[in-house]
């Protein structure tokens, strides 16, 4: 395993004309592909940051993680989507959920599961850019110049099995475990078995959130309203791996504790709901060595790319110790 990728929400904190210069460097230090999240009340515009960074780059691969079907209409998202593919030279990802902090502060609910089947299906025909019957009408996406690959980040069974029937990538969304990412990994082989489709069709990419530091309460704490946030979405899951269930209680905390205008800040109110061993499960913090050993257990599993979550604070820090420290240490395996 040797491609690596970077995942950030741009903060109201942060100036947004620094974006571009971010990805540029992410790009000479060997990064293939960056996220971007799509939170219109608690980061600044999703597709401004795109797009800087894809006139800033040549090669990156760059797409939001994640968008919805609820905040934008497919038609919009497809034609914003087709503009970013012109600016990075083809290099456009479509990152597609079922919706979370975007949608409830729009006073939404997120997407079902046939609701994203049926989204998926509108996405390819709009990049087709062919005439197709939708919405009640006969339209065609004047712009579209190719099949942008879809990926949508998945966590729970019914969407890891929908990303392996119908999707070009699977965001691996939920925990830094290999257990954990290996319960997912057999929902996604058995939509791709369901749809006769080949492990080769489709891209797994595992998202990771890392803190290092040899004071390992600091590297704690510096993931720990991510970690809530993680937590919170975890309450309703019928289903999860055995292991986690002791989980169950603060999970719940998390959902009635969180705060949607502070999803991922640093100084989020709601970062002390969950406990230590829970974020030392969804996470890789403490000392350089630790977390290069679970890094490493991490690549092992059948995945092809590592996106590390880039927190804000520091973030040229952390993406130089990232390629000069942590990938050296893990490529290969």
């Amino acid at each position: 395993m040797d491609r690596w990728g970077l995942s950030m929400g741009v903060s109201p904190r942060e100036p947004l004309n620094k974006v571009g210069e971010l990805a540029g460097e992410a790009e000479a230090l060997g990064f293939e592909a960056m996220w971007f999240i799509d939170f219109q009340l608690g980061m600044k515009d999703v597709y401004a940051a795109m797009n800087l960074a894809a006139l800033a780059t040549e090669r990156m691969h760059i797409g939001s993680a994640v968008t919805n079907l609820v905040t934008r209409h497919p038609t919009v998202t497809a034609n914003a989507t087709a503009a970013l593919d012109e600016l990075s030279g083809g290099h456009a990802m479509l990152g597609l959920g079922a919706g979370w902090s975007s949608v409830y502060g729009a006073g939404a609910q997120p997407s079902k599961l046939g609701d994203l089947r049926v989204g998926i299906a509108e996405f390819r025909q709009l990049f087709s850019g062919q005439e197709a019957e939708l919405y009640g009408t006969t339209i065609q996406l004047a712009c579209a110049r190719r099949q942008i690959p879809i990926y949508l980040a998945v966590s729970q069974p019914g969407m890891l099995r929908l990303a392996g029937e119908s999707c070009d990538g699977a965001i691996l969304m939920g925990a830094a475990d290999p257990d954990f990412c290996a319960w997912q990994l057999d929902y996604i082989y058995q939509g791709l078995e369901r749809a006769g489709r080949s492990r080769s069709d489709i891209v797994i990419d595992l998202v990771v959130t890392m803190s290092v530091d040899d004071d390992e309460e600091k590297a704690v704490a510096d993931v720990a309203a991510w970690a809530t946030s993680q937590a919170a979405t975890f309450a309703p899951w019928k289903l999860i791996p055995p292991a986690w269930e002791r989980f169950r209680p603060e999970f719940d905390a998390a959902r009635d504790q969180y705060h949607l205008v502070e999803h991922l800040s640093l100084r989020a109110g709601h970062k002390q709901v969950v406990s230590d061993e829970f974020i030392r499960s969804v996470a890789l913090v403490g000392n350089e060595r630790h977390c290069i050993e679970r890094l490493r257990e991490l690549a092992a599993l059948d995945i092809d790319r590592i996106t590390f979550a880039l927190l804000s604070g520091g973030r040229r820090r952390r993406m130089d110790q990232l390629a000069n420290r942590f990938i050296p240490a893990v490529s290969g395996l």
